[in-house]
C-alpha cells in the first residue's frame, strides 16, 4: 500500500504515520529524512542536493525524484510506504505518477488531515516541555497535576520551542495552504483523496484513517 500524508504543521501526521508504520508495516518517508540520508550517503544523488541544499536553493524536482525512487527500490518498503512532504505542487504529482507507473506501483490514497486553524495555533502555542525529562505539557489541554513540577521527573524547569508562537504557527499554515492548495484538487479528481478530522481524539483519528484507506 502507498499512501500520501497531507496536512499542516501540528496536525499529527507524525502521530497517525507512527500508527499506520505499525499496523499495516509501512515505512514513512518524509522529504527531510530521505534528503539528509542521501547527503550523508555521499552518492552522486546525494552531492547534487548537497550543492543545492548549502546555497539555500530550491530542491529541484528532478533530484527529489530520483531520491524517491532510489529509497522506495529499498527492501523495507517492499510492503508500501507513506509519502510525506512530497508532493506539493502539481507538476511533483503528476512526476510521482509517472515514477510509479514505471516501477509498476499504485498509488492507493491520499489522506488529508483537516483542522480548524484557530485551534491548531491555540494548540501549537500552549505546549511546552519539561527541559530534564522531555515530558510533553499544555498551557490549557495537559497542565502537570502540581503546577510548576513535573509529573514525571519532579523537574521545575521548562522549555518552549522557539518557533511554536502564534506568527510561525500562522506564517507556517499559510505556506502550508498555498503548497497544497494545487494538489488536493489533483488527487480529489482522481477519486483517492480521503478527508479526515484531524480534530479529532487521536484514537477517533487513527479510526478514520483506517476505515478510510480500506
Amino acid at each position: 500500500m502507498i499512501l500520501i500524508l497531507l496536512g499542516p504543521p501540528g496536525c499529527g501526521k507524525g502521530t497517525q504515520a507512527k500508527r499506520l508504520e505499525d499496523t499495516r508495516g509501512l515505512v514513512q518517508l518524509s522529504t527531510g529524512d530521505m534528503l539528509r540520508a542521501a547527503v550523508a550517503s555521499g552518492s552522486e544523488m546525494g552531492q547534487q542536493a548537497k550543492k543545492v541544499m548549502d546555497a539555500g536553493e530550491l530542491m529541484p524536482d528532478e533530484i527529489m525524484i530520483k531520491i524517491i525512487s532510489d529509497r522506495i527500490d529499498e527492501p523495507d518498503c517492499k510492503n508500501g510506504f507513506i509519502l510525506d512532504g512530497f508532493p506539493r505542487t502539481s507538476p511533483q504529482a503528476e512526476a510521482l505518477d509517472r515514477l510509479l507507473a514505471e516501477k509498476t506501483l499504485t498509488l492507493g490514497k491520499v489522506i488529508e488531515l483537516k483542522v480548524d486553524e484557530e485551534a491548531l495555533v491555540e494548540r501549537i502555542t500552549g505546549r511546552y516541555s519539561c527541559s530534564k525529562c522531555g515530558a510533553g505539557y499544555h498551557d490549557k489541554f495537559q497542565k502537570p497535576k502540581q503546577d510548576g513540577v513535573c509529573d514525571a521527573c519532579g523537574s521545575s524547569e521548562f522549555t518552549r520551542r522557539s518557533d511554536d508562537n502564534e506568527e510561525t504557527v500562522r506564517s507556517r499554515l499559510s505556506a502550508y495552504h498555498a503548497q497544497t492548495a494545487e494538489i488536493v484538487p489533483y488527487y480529489r479528481a482522481k477519486g483517492i483523496l480521503a478527508e479526515i478530522d484531524g480534530m479529532q481524539d487521536i484514537e477517533d483519528v487513527t479510526v478514520a484513517i483506517q476505515s478510510g484507506i480500506g
